[in-house]
C-alpha cells in the first residue's frame, strides 16, 4: 500500500483503494475494503447514504474488464438523471473529481477493483495504461502475499466463529446473529472477540475484509 499510494501521489491522486468485486448487491462500501486511504469519514458517510447501491458508475465497473477513468463532471453528464446529488456533494468535499479503476482477477477467480481517486485533470490513456501495468504488478504482490498468508494464520477459525464472521459480512448484528444461531447476544460477541484476535485484527470490518481476502468466507 505504501508503494500504491506513491504511486497514486505521482499521478497527482489523493487516495487509492483496493476493494472486493461485489458478487451479489451490496449497499455497503466498508464490507469491500480490502486496503484503503480514504479517510473514514468519508466511507462513513457514503455508507450512511447507502451510496454504494445508487451509484450508476458499479453497475459499469462489474460488467467490464477494462480499464475505467472518468470525471465527476462527466459521470453527472452521462447519468444526468440518476447521479445523487448528495454523491456529487460528498465527492466534492473530499476532493474526489478524477477517479480511475483497474480491474483485476485473483488465481481463484475472485474480482477486485484497483481505484485512484483525487482532483487532477482527466487521465489520459497513456497514463490509464501505466496505472494499469502498475496495477498488475501489485496486485501479483498482494496475490503472493494472501496466499503465504493463507498457510500462516495465527490459529484457525472454528466453525462457530466462521458463522459469525460469515454472518457478520452479511451485515448482521450480535443480537441478530444469536437469534439465526440460536445463541445469546454473549456468546456472539465472545466468538467475534476470538476470531478478531486470532486473525490480529482490531475490530469487525478489519476481520471480515481479512477473511474474505484469505478466501474464509465468500
Amino acid at each position: 500500500m505504501a508503494a500504491l499510494e506513491q504511486t497514486a501521489h505521482a499521478f497527482d491522486f489523493s487516495f487509492v483503494t483496493l476493494l472486493m468485486m461485489p458478487t451479489r448487491p451490496e449497499d455497503l462500501l466498508a464490507r469491500l475494503l480490502i486496503q484503503t486511504t480514504l479517510p473514514s469519514q468519508f466511507v462513513q458517510e457514503f455508507d450512511q447514504s447507502r451510496f454504494l447501491s445508487l451509484s450508476p458508475v458499479m453497475p459499469l465497473l462489474i460488467s467490464s474488464m477494462l480499464p475505467r477513468t472518468w470525471t465527476l463532471e462527466s459521470a453527472e453528464m452521462l447519468h444526468r438523471e440518476s447521479f445523487p446529488k448528495d454523491l456529487a456533494q460528498l465527492l466534492n468535499r473530499f476532493g474526489m473529481k478524477t477517479s480511475a479503476v483497474m480491474p483485476l482477477h485473483s488465481l481463484e477467480g475472485e474480482r477486485f477493483l484497483l481505484q485512484f481517486d483525487g482532483e487532477r485533470p482527466p487521465v489520459g490513456q497513456s497514463e490509464l495504461n501505466e496505472l494499469g501495468m502498475i496495477a498488475l504488478h501489485a496486485f501479483d504482490v498482494f496475490e503472493k502475499l494472501r496466499r503465504a498468508e493463507r498457510f500462516t494464520l495465527p490459529g484457525p477459525l472454528s466453525a462457530r466463529e466462521l458463522e459469525v464472521v460469515r454472518w457478520t459480512a452479511q451485515g448482521k448484528t450480535s443480537v441478530e446473529i444469536g437469534r439465526i444461531l440460536s445463541l445469546s447476544d454473549h456468546t456472539v460477541n465472545a466468538h467475534m472477540t476470538n476470531a478478531i484476535k486470532k486473525m490480529d485484527c482490531v475490530n469487525r470490518t478489519q476481520l471480515v475484509a481479512k477473511a474474505i481476502r484469505l478466501g474464509l468466507i465468500n
